[in-house]
């Protein structure tokens, strides 16, 4: 009898385990408890959860990337109404505002039915699964990808060149892919693979590494690109987040010390420029405290 407990026993946890790795009923997600939503995995199940406390971030606090906001906000107006529109790769410089203009169409479109899932790197090989779940739905919903980029190899990498090309089945139209990242190509480049271009005649022919490197971002039919800010657009958007915080006017040691900020994190953005004015107000009101 007690080999045969033991037999028992063993036999159920090998079915508790097997259970685990095959893809089980995934529950549906309650979508009115949120317009935010992430795609989280608990074993190998993976499951559209909802974020109850979403970034919610204006539209026109966005500062000094007006091109950018534009080209962004029309092609997501476009999708939000049923119209055709492109998947989006935004790229460039640190700081500058690309995941959060995404979160700004989010707030701005939200209540026209938009809806975002943001999709972790390493779970991008689920992209399948997620639009299977979503392609019937009233919903438009766009499948946020942030700071992306892959080394050679990754599996991600051809998952979403499915879903933004299309394989056998179609496209859904319900569905965009946003995706930020430092690399325009999204992987990284190597002298190696300029070496082996080849020259015929007067035409240049790219080597076949260049090629796939190339392939991914060329499906993404809008690119947008980000640059750094010069003194007065970093200055300017320092001013309107110091506005922001309860300071109204910015003197000048106000200016010195945002520039000393921005020269000491070595970069000139949106980005240290809210951080600067967090900081400053946050002192400001501190010592005027102290004072009383």
């Amino acid at each position: 009898m007690k080999d045969w407990d033991k037999l028992y026993n063993q036999a159920e946890k090998l079915l508790s385990r097997l259970e685990e790795l095959l893809p089980g009923e995934q529950s549906e997600p309650d979508w009115k408890a949120a317009v935010a939503f992430r795609w989280r995995k608990n074993g190998s199940r993976g499951f559209i959860r909802p974020v109850t406390h979403a970034h919610h971030i204006a539209f026109d606090a966005l500062r000094g990337v007006e091109r950018q906001k534009n080209l962004i906000d029309q092609n997501t107006h476009q999708f939000v109404q049923g119209r055709p529109a492109n998947n989006v790769l935004l790229t460039g410089a640190r700081g500058t505002g690309k995941s959060s203009l995404v979160k700004a169409m989010l707030s701005k479109y939200a209540a026209a039915g938009l809806r975002l899932i943001e999709v972790e790197k390493h779970d991008l090989t689920d992209l399948h699964d997620i639009v299977e779940q979503i392609y019937r739905r009233p919903e438009r919903f766009i499948l946020y990808c942030d700071d992306l980029s892959f080394e050679s190899g990754e599996p991600g990498y051809k998952a979403l060149k499915v879903v933004l090309d299309g394989s056998i089945a179609t496209a859904s139209e319900n569905v965009l892919v946003y995706a930020t990242s430092n690399r325009r190509h999204l992987m990284p480049e190597s002298m190696q693979d300029n070496l082996n271009t080849r020259h015929i005649g007067e035409e240049v022919h790219p080597s076949e590494a260049v090629e796939e490197k190339i392939s991914l971002s060329e499906r993404f039919g809008l690119w947008v690109s980000f640059y750094p800010f010069d003194q007065e657009q970093y200055l300017n958007i320092a001013e309107y987040w110091l506005s922001y915080f309860g300071i109204e006017e910015m003197s000048r040691s106000t200016r010195e010390a945002a520039l000393q900020w921005a020269l000491g994190r070595g970069s000139r953005s949106g980005r240290v420029a809210w951080q600067f004015a967090r900081d400053w107000s946050g002192k400001q009101k501190t010592d005027s405290g102290r004072n009383r």
